[in-house]
């Protein structure tokens, strides 16, 4: 079992009725909120809890790609993990991702790539994201009905570009390149492993199938919703007679403390800035026309699917979230019992903790990772050992590997 630490970057110092003055911390987030001396303190306060969560025992530390927001204010993951690929020895530096329908050429995104998996000694994981709508159609000015379209040809681009040994000519639909030849090239062989993180299309889950790929679900809605869309992907993954945990990751919140009232005195605060402030995203931004795919649609998955776009409704409370699984609090003993729950009712090889949540400073983000780190993630370690035939092919080759884990030779 790989369990890695999430990391948002969030923008920690908005106002108290943000809420009730503006209409979404996405697209049109006001630029006065922005004090870029708190950013100067984000960031750096960012680098140390992901180089913290590699020395307090993570497999792998997380960055992601989002722009013109206040929810995650990392708009080149790229940089962050530059940084981690130098400061940290053996973990994974799993950059998920970078949206790859956004680059022109997308050609960028494999020479970046390629420079992250030299630095860090073949440590890197590569995710191709299709992109929310909100970052996409509305900050980037993407047309959303041609988005897919884009990013499988990127796709392939970047693909060929690791691994093709000789100079060719690309002739795409949206990019024509006469050169192809790029400097330098991974240290991985023939490429970084591909995580796709997704939200709960149809066509992504048969897309990670078809081309072998980690599918990771990354939503706030918590594990009981995140349900249904896992089950829709192994109903998927079965069917073309895929059964390995390790080709599918979640992401959970986590927070861990003595008791479960320290744990809601102490964190409650921070979990409900997060959910009433970070996710309060206009709907009109955050599902453009031709965004989903009419399948996707069909199938009923957007209550499950809908992290984002809570404008407008209502302000929810610390008691909620539990009840509903938002977040898995408590005691070491019970986040682990509820963790190993997770893992096993929802088939997963990777388990993503985000444990820096909302407006958590940084001495108590580091006291949570501290604890999930060395009192949870440890007994969750052995969940599919028993397993010889799951073999975690999606692992970069040059990060750590615990003993007893199946990995590819």
């Amino acid at each position: 079992m790989k369990l890695e630490f999430f990391h948002l970057a969030p923008y920690r110092g908005l106002p108290e009725d943000f809420r009730e003055k503006h209409r979404s911390v996405w697209v049109d987030v006001p630029s006065h909120l922005f004090d870029a001396k708190l950013a100067n303190q984000y960031y750096n306060e960012t680098l140390d809890e992901l180089a913290y969560a590699g020395e307090m025992g993570f497999d792998g530390i997380c960055v992601n790609e989002h722009h013109q927001n206040a929810y995650g204010i990392m708009p080149s993951p790229n940089l962050m993990a530059s940084v981690m690929a130098r400061q940290s020895k053996d973990v994974a530096i799993i950059v998920m991702g970078n949206s790859i329908a956004l680059y022109d050429p997308p050609i960028r995104v494999a020479e970046e790539f390629a420079m992250l998996d030299c630095i860090s000694g073949g440590r890197l994981v590569a995710g191709f994201p299709v992109g929310t709508s909100m970052d996409t159609t509305y900050a980037y000015g993407a047309n959303p009905s041609t988005i897919r379209e884009k990013y499988a040809e990127a796709e392939d681009l970047i693909i060929k570009a690791w691994t093709e040994e000789e100079m060719f000519s690309f002739d795409g639909k949206y990019t024509q390149l006469r050169y192809v030849n790029i400097w330098p090239r991974p240290m991985q062989d023939p490429h970084p492993p591909v995580w796709v993180p997704g939200a709960g299309s149809i066509e992504t889950w048969q897309h990670c199938i078809d081309k072998d790929f980690m599918y990771a679900y990354l939503s706030y809605s918590g594990f009981k919703r995140g349900k249904t869309v896992m089950d829709g992907f192994w109903k998927v993954a079965n069917a073309a007679g895929h059964d390995n945990p390790y080709q599918a990751g979640f992401l959970q919140l986590v927070c861990v403390g003595d008791s479960e009232s320290e744990v809601k005195e102490t964190y409650g605060p921070h979990i409900e800035y997060f959910f009433n402030k970070m996710l309060h995203v206009y709907p009109g931004f955050s599902d453009s026309p031709g965004y989903r795919t009419i399948d996707t649609i069909k199938a009923g998955l957007m209550a499950q699917t809908s992290t984002f776009g809570r404008a407008g409704s209502e302000e929810v409370t610390w008691d909620t979230l539990i009840e509903q699984g938002n977040v898995v609090a408590g005691t070491p003993s019970q986040v682990t019992e509820q963790l190993e729950s997770v893992v096993k009712d929802l088939h997963i090889g990777h388990l993503m903790i985000l444990n820096q949540i909302g407006s958590m400073p940084h001495e108590m983000a580091k006291e949570n990772i501290r604890r999930t780190a060395t009192e949870v993630v440890p007994n969750l370690r052995r969940i599919w050992n028993d397993k010889p035939e799951y073999v975690d092919k999606w692992w970069p080759s040059g990060a750590v590997v615990r003993e007893g884990e199946g990995v590819a030779s």
